[in-house]
């Protein structure tokens, strides 16, 4: 019996060990809404706080505090133009330029909404995400597409970050 306990504590012990090492899942989710009544493309992001302040400080050479009390207009300033670099869209060919709207933090991510005007005919619809990859090699980048009262959805990582759709 004592030796049975014994080793059932060392196994526990092994295994609190051992879930230490646990590797980080590096993901974001975006929304793109075609609405053809307004004309625009509606596009909501949700990214991990902690990685956009980490891809933003290696890039800028700064500390950042999104979605906290100290962050700065200097560093919503950085952010739009870190997703203007490495999250575009092209409608018909031509590129859009897409209007950071508001944030909002919703517990550890950083919801982003934004919106591409003057869309009143969309035949094809490019993008481009690379958000946060060159931070993290292992990010993955969902899109999610609805238009045409269908949806699609796309991965984007390291080695994929522009997949293009055909109306």
């Amino acid at each position: 019996m004592k030796k049975g306990l014994v080793v059932a504590l060392l196994l526990v012990f092994a295994f609190s060990l051992s879930s230490f090492d646990v590797h980080k899942f590096y993901m974001a989710i975006y929304q793109i809404n075609y609405a053809p009544e307004k004309k625009m493309l509606q596009v909501t992001s949700r990214i991990f706080v902690d990685d956009l302040n980490k891809t933003l400080e290696k890039k800028y050479n700064k500390k950042f505090f999104l979605g906290t009390d100290k962050e700065t207009s200097e560093s919503i300033d950085l952010l739009k133009k870190y997703l203007a670099e490495n999250f575009t869209i092209k409608v018909n060919g031509q590129t859009k330029t897409i209007n950071f709207l508001s944030k909002e933090m919703d517990g550890d991510v950083l919801v982003c909404y934004s919106n591409v005007k003057d869309i009143s005919k969309m035949n094809a619809l490019e993008i481009y995400n690379s958000v946060l990859i060159d931070c993290f090699a292992e990010q993955q980048n969902i899109v999610h597409v609805t238009a045409f009262a269908t949806k699609k959805s796309f991965l984007f990582t390291e080695s994929s970050t522009k997949q293009v759709l055909k109306y």
